[in-house]
């Protein structure tokens, strides 16, 4: 039985019949490739929230008048990572079956397939739209095809062809790239062609996974794999808002925050508006 975290993200303290949309976090990251540490992003973004304000001028709403409920961190397996995607899509089903929005915070971006496994099950027509500096389409990575490296060609193999609408992509090696002009529709560099991708998608459900290093670090450095040449935060939060308003939502992420990387805590900041303005954005819809 989902109940509230006792620490919240802010002003995400409703109860579960009255929320629309349910936080959860997934504290994983078992196969990163390089610099671990988003294991600990959920609970910083929970934590620092208290840093921001509740009223986002970008939109003029405030979380004060959108119901959320916080379920807490999972307490995931590290040492098997079957067992943690299976716990992760275990709670988005069962958010799902309670009529909610699941809303995960990560972590690694692995754990996006154990809430798209569940959230597939429920919608089979969904779709994808993946911001990233990486395109993640590896077949595996150093034999494994469990890894963050590998998620959204995990994803594919649900999917199939045409269905991952990728943004902001500037790093993977060469086969990725030259699988993704057959298999995906890959935008790279930015945002260029959002808006028309979004019309496209009018009535279908969609799945939103939002992995942070599509920022710039300089930007946004908390992160372990970082890739100079990336968006501004402005242009982020005018994307994820727009995808959050115009696409039919039925679950999302925000990922790869390494808060430990950024002594400053402007990375945690940056994650916790973006956040923020999602949460509003899904809420102004009605």
């Amino acid at each position: 039985m989902l109940s509230k975290n006792t620490e919240t993200f802010l002003c995400c303290d409703a109860d579960l019949e009255k929320a629309e949309t349910v936080l959860f976090g997934a504290p994983f990251d078992s196969t990163t490739s390089y610099r671990p540490g988003t294991r600990f992003g959920s609970s910083a973004i929970r934590r620092e929230s208290f840093g921001i304000e509740s009223y986002s001028p970008y939109q003029d709403m405030d979380l004060e008048d959108v119901k959320v409920m916080d379920s807490g961190d999972l307490e995931l397996c590290f040492g098997d990572t079957n067992l943690a995607l299976e716990q992760i899509r275990a709670r988005t089903e069962e958010i799902l079956k309670a009529g909610k929005r699941p809303f995960l915070l990560g972590g690694e971006h692995l754990v996006t397939l154990g809430a798209f496994r569940a959230v597939f099950d429920a919608y089979p027509d969904v779709e994808i739209i993946h911001f990233d500096a990486h395109a993640d389409l590896r077949d595996e990575y150093l034999g494994a095809k469990l890894s963050h490296a590998c998620v959204l060609r995990r994803c594919h193999e649900l999917v199939g062809d045409g269905r991952i609408h990728q943004f902001g992509i500037r790093s993977g090696e060469r086969e990725e790239f030259r699988w993704a002009r057959s298999h995906v529709n890959q935008h790279k560099f930015d945002f260029e062609g959002l808006a028309e991708r979004l019309d496209t998608l009018k009535g279908k459900p969609v799945y939103f996974t939002l992995d942070l290093d599509v920022l710039d670090p300089g930007v946004f450095p908390g992160t372990g794999t970082p890739e100079p040449g990336g968006v501004s935060f402005r242009e982020l939060l005018e994307a994820a808002v727009l995808v959050c308003r115009k696409a039919d939502i039925v679950g999302c992420d925000v990922n790869e925050l390494s808060p430990h990387y950024d002594p400053s805590g402007s990375s945690t900041a940056a994650a916790c508006k973006i956040v923020r303005e999602m949460l509003l954005a899904l809420d102004n819809k009605r």
